[in-house]
């Protein structure tokens, strides 16, 4: 009689510690994925009002699992200091560091979401410490990635994929979070603060952002499609667009009564009229850019996409284009907007399902516990 072997726990490690070894920022990821689906499910929970304690309890998850990785990275720069610095000469790994002010930008969102009914203005306190600690990650991963990719990390153009976006788009998801925030806040000078930077951070990171679009475009006419591996990166160039469109629709709803308090009353209104024409637009711009990341992963399914963590990247982008239709639905009051918004979240639910519980037995075995900048050394 044959017996079947229940798997075991990391029987892919040759000891638990590796967990914390081969640790990389890639896993917070996760949290960008996971706090975006309960930033979207609160927006439908005006429909179905069920869904608003769901998604409440998926951002307090999300926040353990921010905790979570931050403690196991932190351990891994304490115990594996020579092996964890590798990962800023790594032309991949490296650009994941801006996944870490992303998810935490959906935590201080969720915050303002759900945190001021919980704990009233404590909340907003929290969020606004957090939000400037976000501002300080996103400003470092915006330059401090690039400068080492023109100094000291091997890039060609037939290698370049659409991750190089990632360090740079975290000073716009700040933006649309600033936005999000500034109105919270008590007095007109902080609010007034806020919104300023926020417009700063947007500037900061969607020129670069839509320049590196620019060459995306050239690099998959000249080379085609990158590696399967690689599959879910299509649709990363959907995340700064959406991201974009948010920010702007954010930061001018509130512009026009943040700049009268300060003394700018017209000011504010040309900043809510050029934050609706600038969502809209980017809107527009983000549907063909869905369009191709679908039409793409068709292409993909055909031959299959092997499992990583970069499957990640198909729903942060999603999630944040979300947002935005149905941020668009609200100002313009458009049904079309309302229902596509619905459905993207729809299957943005379905995409996390799947990708979550893909990530949970990967980590149980210990399959995706891989770190590339030390892969070549011995265990």
């Amino acid at each position: 009689m044959t017996t079947l072997n229940p798997v075991r726990p990391l029987s892919h490690l040759s000891h638990p510690r590796e967990v914390i070894r081969q640790f990389t920022p890639n896993w917070f990821a996760a949290t960008m994925g996971t706090g975006v689906l309960a930033l979207t499910l609160a927006q439908l929970s005006a429909q179905v009002p069920s869904l608003r304690q769901f998604a409440e309890g998926l951002w307090l998850f999300n926040i353990g699992l921010f905790a979570l990785f931050s403690l196991l990275y932190t351990a891994r720069w304490v115990l594996f200091f020579d092996e964890a610095r590798r990962v800023f000469g790594h032309s991949t790994v490296s650009m994941f560091f801006g996944t870490i002010p992303m998810g935490l930008a959906t935590i201080i969102n969720g915050y303002l979401l759900f945190g001021i009914t919980r704990w009233g203005d404590a909340a907003v306190a929290i969020a606004q410490v957090l939000w400037w600690l976000d501002v300080a990650m996103a400003l470092a991963c915006g330059v401090l990635i690039p400068f080492m990719m023109f100094t000291r990390q091997q890039h060609s153009i037939d290698q370049m994929t659409a991750v190089w976006l990632l360090p740079v788009v975290a000073a716009e998801v700040a933006a649309a979070s600033g936005g999000l925030l500034a109105p919270h806040l008590a007095d007109s000078a902080s609010q007034f603060s806020v919104l300023i930077t926020s417009y700063v951070l947007w500037a900061f990171s969607v020129p670069v952002a839509f320049s590196i679009l620019t060459i995306l475009l050239l690099r998959m006419a000249l080379h085609k499609l990158p590696h399967e591996s690689m599959a879910a990166s299509s649709w990363l160039a959907l995340g700064p667009i959406g991201t974009g469109a948010l920010g702007m629709l954010l930061m001018g709803a509130d512009a026009p009564a943040i700049f009268a308090a300060n003394g700018l009353p017209g000011l504010g209104e040309i900043a809510d009229g050029i934050g609706l024409v600038a969502g809209i637009t980017l809107w527009g711009f983000g549907l063909w850019w869905m369009l191709i990341a679908v039409l793409i992963t068709v292409r993909y399914l055909r031959t299959g996409i092997p499992f990583n963590l970069g499957w990640w990247g198909f729903t942060f982008p999603l999630g944040v284009y979300a947002l935005a239709t149905l941020k668009l639905a609200t100002r313009l009051d458009l049904a079309f907007f309302s229902v596509v918004g619905t459905l993207l979240v729809i299957c943005l639910t379905i995409l996390w399902a799947v990708v979550m519980t893909r990530t949970v037995r990967g980590a149980y075995k210990g399959e995706l516990f891989v770190s590339p900048c030390i892969a070549g050394l011995s265990k």
